[in-house]
C-alpha cells in the first residue's frame, strides 16, 4: 500500500519581545529629554512642584544610601584605641587628683584668714611640690597598716615624707628602696600626728587605733570646745606634717564627769582602703633635728648681727656726752 507524502508546513518562531529602536537612538532620544527638562527647569517654574514631590520620594533612598557612611563612623567613633583611652584616663586622674588636693586646702586658709593668721605663708601652704604616686601593694599582716607605692629613692622620695590623697593626709613614708616605699598609715597603731580643730585651732594629738576607719585624740580637757562634726588639720607641730590638710572629722565626744580627758573619736577624711593614687609632698626634706640645728644657727647669727649693731652705735651715743663739758666752759 502507497502513502502520498504529506507536505509539513514550516513553523515560524516569533521572538519574545518585539524588536525596537537601536540603543543608541535611544540614548540620543533620552539626552535630548534631559537637555530640554534642564532648560525648562532653569527658566521656568513649571517642574518646581514635581521636583519638591520627587525629593520628598527620593529621601529615604539617600538616608539608605547614606547608612553606611553613618554606622562606618559611629563604630570608628565607638572602637577607639584601648592604649589611648588608657594614657587619658591616667592623665585626668592624675590632674583631678592635684586639683583635689588643691581643694582641701580651701577650708583651712579660710578658717586662717578669718583669724588673721598666717597670711604671709598663704601661698607656701598651698603650692607645695608634689609627685603622684599609685599603691602597689598592701601589708598582709592585719595588725600593720602599711601599703607599698611605686616611687623610692630614685624618684626622690625621703624618710618621713607626707603622704596623702584627694581627701586628706594617709600617712608618711618609713621605709625606702630603690624604686619603692613604704607608708605607714595614720591608723596604725604606732602613728600619731598633731592635729587642730579647724573652727578654733585648739591642739591634740591623734592617734591610731588599728581600726582603718577611727582614729583617737588624746588627752582631751573634758572642758574642751570640741563638738561632733568639727574637722582636724595637721597642725605642723613637730615639724613633720605641712600644717593645713585634712586629717578626720570628729565622730563622737564622750564626757565622763568623773575623768579629767574626754574621749574623741574621729573618722580619717583619707579613703585609706580605697585610694589608689596618692600625692607624696616635698614640702621640707630636712629632719626635724636638722631643722633646729638651723633654727639655732639662725637664731645664733642674729644674736650675733644684733650685738654688733649695738656695738657700733655705742660710740656715736658716747661722743656727744664727752663733748658737752667742752661747750659748758666755753
Amino acid at each position: 500500500m502507497l502513502y502520498a507524502p504529506v507536505a509539513h508546513k514550516e513553523q515560524v518562531i516569533k521572538p519574545l519581545f518585539a524588536k525596537g529602536p537601536s540603543l543608541g537612538i535611544r540614548l540620543l532620544v533620552f539626552a535630548v529629554l534631559s537637555a530640554v527638562l534642564m532648560v525648562v527647569d532653569a527658566r521656568f517654574e513649571t517642574l518646581k512642584p514635581l521636583r519638591s514631590q520627587m525629593g520628598l520620594v527620593l529621601t529615604p533612598f539617600y538616608w539608605l544610601a547614606d547608612a553606611p557612611v553613618r554606622v562606618w563612623d559611629g563604630a570608628t567613633q565607638q572602637i577607639s584605641s584601648r592604649s589611648e583611652l588608657m594614657a587619658e584616663n591616667e592623665k585626668l586622674k592624675a590632674e583631678a587628683l592635684l586639683l583635689q588636693r588643691r581643694l582641701q586646702k580651701l577650708a583651712a586658709l579660710t578658717e586662717q584668714n578669718v583669724r588673721l593668721r598666717e597670711l604671709l605663708n598663704s601661698a607656701a601652704l598651698v603650692d607645695e611640690e608634689v609627685l603622684v604616686s599609685e599603691l602597689i601593694g598592701v601589708d598582709p599582716n592585719p595588725y600593720t597598716h602599711r601599703i607599698l607605692i611605686d616611687k623610692g629613692e630614685k624618684d626622690g622620695v625621703f624618710l618621713g615624707q607626707p603622704v596623702l590623697d584627694a581627701r586628706g593626709l594617709m600617712g608618711q613614708v618609713v621605709e625606702i628602696m630603690p624604686y619603692t616605699s613604704r607608708v605607714l598609715l595614720l591608723t596604725d597603731n604606732t602613728h600619731s600626728i598633731p592635729v587642730q580643730v579647724n573652727r578654733n585651732g585648739l591642739r591634740a594629738i591623734a592617734v591610731g587605733t588599728g581600726n582603718p576607719e577611727r582614729l583617737e585624740l588624746r588627752h582631751v580637757a573634758d572642758t574642751a570646745d570640741i563638738k561632733e562634726g568639727d574637722l582636724l588639720v595637721s597642725s605642723g607641730m613637730g615639724q613633720r606634717f605641712p600644717a593645713g590638710y585634712p586629717v578626720a572629722t570628729v565622730k563622737e565626744v564622750i564626757h565622763d564627769s568623773g575623768q579629767p580627758f574626754a574621749i574623741v573619736r574621729a573618722v580619717p577624711t583619707a579613703a585609706l582602703n580605697r585610694s589608689r593614687y596618692l600625692l607624696l609632698v616635698f614640702s621640707d626634706r630636712r629632719t626635724p633635728e636638722q631643722r633646729a640645728n638651723d633654727s639655732a644657727e639662725a637664731q645664733e647669727a642674729a644674736d650675733r648681727e644684733a650685738e654688733q649693731a649695738r656695738g657700733n652705735a655705742q660710740p656715736a651715743t658716747d661722743a656727744p656726752a664727752a663733748d658737752a663739758p667742752a661747750e659748758e666752759s666755753n
